[in-house]
């Protein structure tokens, strides 16, 4: 069934729906419709609702008959680049694939949106059409990595760059609330990521974040440096988005080299080769615990509305597993609970948001 942008989608395609962006990420539209065909399969009560060029869409499709019934088409003519400025480029391109889906989702046409494109685009693409939860500053994008033998969330790995404490603050509240409901964590226990664990470690902003985070209803820890969230300090790193991203794609970075070097040593004498083979099952388990494509991607938290933002990289089986998550996060009413828990911790007053007094009037 196709469905034209902008007018509104057929009744049966209504409900519990999931908006995939096949336009988006490096491996796109291949493995973004794979993933979307396969999501369809494996949950026939939901709506799989593929956002991209019409045309490119309807020939995998053809490829890949029967197409299942829970599977719809939403045409747009464009796409938006990896490495395009986010607020320009959505002005200019009123019918890329990001636009229309989030468009789908604020008219109430669909229930989450999953994309792997450009992040910046996604973002402000969501803010702007979906709105913020009641009372949330700034949105974060919280990202749950498996440091091997345990989970921890980090919030923001990219969405606000220039935080406030309170954003900080309000970070944890939200990410607190997705950790219970999500991950099923009775009672997560939040860090603020900085250089050192001492409570006036760090600037001006941290310091007043830490303060904030200490008088908040959270199982706040303290500060904790960046080699301690690898060794079960906390399940929540509260930081800006820069920082997180950072940390994110440096984490990436050195579980991708070690299994690499790993690889090319272990070719290099026999009797390496011969242990390895005797270990084969336990470096499985570390490849498949560091695989980011279990989780399927990144939550937006404070939109008014379901985003996931998956890796650029995402494959089949992220797209999958990122619907999966979605369809996870609605019928939780993991948002209810955000705006509930917002709502329940007033801001304290910061000093580093406070405006200068104007100078007195002459005379």
């Amino acid at each position: 069934m196709t469905q034209p942008a902008g007018e509104a989608l057929p009744e049966e395609l209504v409900g519990m729906s999931v908006v995939v962006d096949v336009a988006g990420g490096d491996l796109a539209p291949a493995e973004p419709i794979a993933g979307a065909l396969l999501a369809a399969k494996r949950f026939p009560d939901t709506n799989i609702l593929l956002a991209g060029p019409e045309g490119v869409i309807r020939a995998a499709l053809d490829r890949c008959a029967p197409v299942p019934t829970n599977i719809g088409v939403l045409h747009a003519s464009e796409s938006i680049g990896m490495h395009e400025s986010p607020v320009q480029v959505l002005r200019e391109k009123k019918d890329s694939s990001i636009g229309v889906g989030v468009a789908c989702v604020a008219r109430g046409e669909a229930s989450a949106f999953v994309s792997a494109g450009n992040t910046g685009a996604v973002v402000a693409a969501t803010s702007l059409c979906l709105g913020l939860l009641e009372g949330v500053q700034r949105p974060g994008i919280a990202i749950p990595i498996r440091a091997l033998d345990h989970t921890v969330v980090i919030i923001d790995v990219g969405a606000n760059m220039q935080c406030k404490p309170t954003h900080l603050l309000q970070y944890g509240i939200m990410a607190t609330v997705f950790a219970r409901d999500l991950l099923e964590l009775e009672n997560p226990r939040v860090g603020l990521l900085n250089v050192g664990q001492e409570e006036r470690k760090g600037t001006t902003m941290l310091k007043e974040a830490f303060e904030m985070l200490s008088q908040a209803n959270l199982e706040f820890v303290g500060n904790v440096e960046g080699h301690e969230i690898f060794f079960d300090a906390c399940d929540i790193v509260v930081c800006d988005g820069f920082v997180g991203n950072v940390l994110l794609k440096t984490s990436e970075g050195v579980a991708a080299k070690l299994m690499q070097y790993f690889k090319s040593e272990i070719k290099k004498k026999l009797w390496r080769q011969i242990g390895f083979a005797l270990c084969k099952d336990v470096f499985g388990v570390i490849r498949r615990r560091a695989d980011y494509s279990q989780y399927g991607g990144a939550l937006l938290l404070g939109v008014n509305g379901v985003t996931i933002i998956s890796h650029g990289r995402s494959d089949a089986t992220a797209i999958v597993n990122a619907v999966r998550e979605a369809r996870s996060f609605v019928r939780r009413g993991v948002n209810d609970k955000i705006a509930a828990a917002i709502r329940s911790a007033p801001l304290p007053n910061s000093k580093s948001d406070q405006k200068r007094p104007a100078p007195p009037t002459p005379g």
